[in-house]
């Protein structure tokens, strides 16, 4: 079913609901939670996920797995959406934060298919075996390294939103410990307790997700590279790809053709 409101449906005896919704660019979807869990799958353009723990950025032809109960606002950068509402009960394996999860190209068509049955699908036969081999495929699916946590601390919050506006890979510990009034074996400290990575890691996962974004808009590498600050596109390719497992071209496009409001 296409552009419904959950609401209307959520009581539906149904353990998978499936709604497809188109969004115009730059859509916001202001703070809010599902009791369902929810597979939110963009196909194209790049969705913003954020919640009070981090922010995910969800590429292209790739799902967000957000558990029930969990809320969480969206920014909707060109995106048509595929979504699946499952009952927790079925689904006792979903995970317990939000997840970025590569697609299979079976799932990609099942996703397609799902979305076009009436929201009140049959619960035998075609239909429902369609939604059950669904839940086979999420549940196998890989998840991939698109979270950026975010600091509790709010001097710590305040200083790394100040390096998303503006993130830079040879940003030293120095900048961090002058801003903060602290030592730089304080700022080490900090990013261990509040995000359980390093500076240099937390600041190489920022770049990732700032540069995707870039990509998708239809930047090319070596721009994006010389903006963050990599001396060679090579090296920031190699980075890339020891971060999210894939080249950054492969991210590249030209930008999606945003869909007209509701």
């Amino acid at each position: 079913m296409r552009n419904a409101q959950l609401d209307k449906y959520d009581a539906l005896d149904r353990a998978v609901l499936a709604i497809g919704t188109d969004y115009p660019h730059g859509r916001i979807l202001a703070p809010h939670r599902h009791r369902r869990a929810q597979v939110l799958y963009g196909v194209g353009g790049v969705m913003d996920v954020t919640t009070r723990h981090g922010t995910w950025i969800v590429p292209p032809q790739r799902a967000v797995l957000i558990p029930p109960d969990t809320e969480h606002a969206v920014t909707m950068w060109g995106v048509s959406t595929q979504s699946l509402y499952i009952e927790p009960a079925a689904a006792p394996w979903f995970p317990t934060s939000c997840t970025v999860v590569d697609v299979s190209p079976l799932l990609r068509e099942l996703l397609a298919a799902a979305t076009e049955l009436p929201i009140d699908h049959a619960v035998r036969g075609r239909d429902a075996t369609l939604m059950t081999l669904m839940l086979y495929e999420i549940a196998r699916s890989t998840s991939l390294p698109l979270e950026l946590p975010v600091p509790a601390d709010p001097a710590l919050r305040t200083q790394c939103e100040m390096f998303l506006r503006n993130p830079n890979i040879r940003t030293a510990p120095r900048w961090w410990a002058q801003a903060l009034d602290v030592s730089e074996r304080t700022v080490h400290r900090m990013f261990r307790h509040e995000m359980s990575m390093s500076v240099s890691q937390w600041q190489r996962r920022a770049c990732v997700l700032y540069a995707i974004r870039r990509l998708v808009a239809g930047d090319s590498v070596s721009t994006v590279a010389v903006d963050l600050g990599y001396a060679t596109p090579s090296a920031f390719s190699t980075m890339f790809h020891r971060v999210t497992g894939s080249a950054p071209a492969s991210f590249r496009s030209g930008r999606h053709t945003p869909a007209p409001d509701q």
